[in-house]
């Protein structure tokens, strides 16, 4: 029996130890549901590495961010805000 069996898919924030770099959708989420009437265009990329970093479930090494990273995020994260808007 595979350790797999039985395993249910969950989302990711449920079934993983906690967000990283790689993770842009997630990560977009977390800030609209933490800043709901920011808008991401006015954020700096300091603020912004800060608040990901700051954010609860966020596990990865804050030194492994790269500018096109944010930009993937903070495009992730407009979207997200003009969606609910």
């Amino acid at each position: 029996m595979s350790y797999l069996e039985g395993l249910e898919s969950v989302p990711y924030n449920e079934s993983m130890p906690g967000l990283t770099w790689d993770h842009t959708e997630d990560i977009a989420l977390s800030l609209f549901e933490a800043h709901p009437d920011v808008d991401p265009t006015n954020i700096r990329f300091t603020d912004l590495h800060k608040w990901i970093t700051d954010l609860p479930n966020f596990k990865d090494d804050p030194m492994a961010s790269t500018e096109g990273k944010l930009e993937a995020i903070q495009m992730a994260w407009l979207e997200e805000y003009q969606d609910n808007q």
